[in-house]
């Protein structure tokens, strides 16, 4: 059966107002167009729904029954076709997944939940590492937002760059170079490694490559405070955005110099799935996100 569900509206309309044409001037329809859609309604439900009583409309008792359901059905559907684009921070009840590098997660989560703690206390966050191999739960939803260095391929995301960090090395504050390195010291240092892969190599290998140089890797690790506990406790030298790392530097009481390479700033870049475009709540997180790490990322 083929029903028109604009009828519902002006059945509410009639009920609402009494009348063919308060019912047109509340749709701002014409009243032969109201009239034309009585005459529908009363053929589908084998009801008058208004009969004339003198000068007025009288609504029968079937109308009267089911006026309430009528107008509840028409505020549903008006809430699924135009939602509210409000957002209730103080009412806002969810969950959030980030996934992130840890040594971010040190940098932004304690301003980050500082901040929801303040706004909207209903809000939990979910900070995952990440994963050694690649994964679909940004597609699947099982990740809100990913923050890495790297923008997403598929057409299905969406990513924004929030702003480029400083690579430098990191080396505990009594270091025999902690005052500087040249090519050649920064070459001759034991090195640490970051990788969630076990890589003992990374692109820093083919720039003292081409200075004919090498470095001698120690070892990797899966986690940013494992290098900073090596570090601490050696000669090694761990290279690595400052920026994101900068929480975990001063907790291990390390320093940083600069890089005697011409070392490319990585992007910070927040990647969401396109499902979360028009959803208020994530658009918040994501502008939350950005006004957190706004004055540790320059652009």
């Amino acid at each position: 059966m083929q029903l028109d569900l604009n009828l519902l509206t002006v059945l509410d309309a009639l009920l609402e107002e009494g009348s063919v044409l308060g019912a047109a001037d509340r749709l701002r329809l014409s009243s032969p167009a109201v009239s034309r859609s009585l005459g529908r309604i009363r053929r589908l439900t084998g009801d008058d729904i208004l009969v004339r009583t003198g000068r007025t409309m009288t609504p029968t008792p079937y109308a009267l029954a089911v006026r309430e359901q009528v107008g509840e059905l028409v505020r549903q559907a008006r809430s699924v076709l135009v939602p509210d684009r409000d957002l209730d921070l103080a009412d806002l009840d969810r969950t959030f997944t980030l996934q992130c590098h840890d040594a971010l997660t040190t940098s932004l989560a304690p301003p980050l939940l500082s901040a929801i703690a303040e706004l909207a206390p209903g809000v939990r966050l979910r900070f995952l590492a990440e994963p050694a191999t690649d994964t679909d739960d940004l597609r699947h939803g099982r990740v809100d937002l990913a923050i890495g260095s790297s923008t997403p391929e598929l057409p299905e995301f969406r990513s924004e760059t929030l702003g480029h960090d400083r690579v430098v090395a990191i080396l505990r504050r009594d270091h025999p170079c902690a005052g500087g390195l040249d090519l050649a010291s920064y070459a001759a240092q034991p090195h640490i490694l970051v990788s969630r892969r076990g890589r003992l190599t990374d692109p820093v290998d083919d720039m003292l490559a081409a200075h004919g140089l090498s470095r001698r890797v120690l070892a990797s690790v899966s986690t940013a405070a494992s290098a900073m506990l090596i570090i601490s406790r050696s000669d090694a030298v761990l290279t690595a955005p400052e920026a994101s790392w900068r929480p975990l530097i001063a907790t291990f009481g390390l320093t940083t110099t600069a890089l005697p390479l011409p070392v490319p700033s990585p992007p910070m870049i927040c990647s969401w799935h396109q499902r979360y475009d028009t959803d208020v709540a994530h658009a918040w997180l994501r502008a939350l996100v950005r006004t957190t790490l706004a004055p540790a990322i320059p652009t």
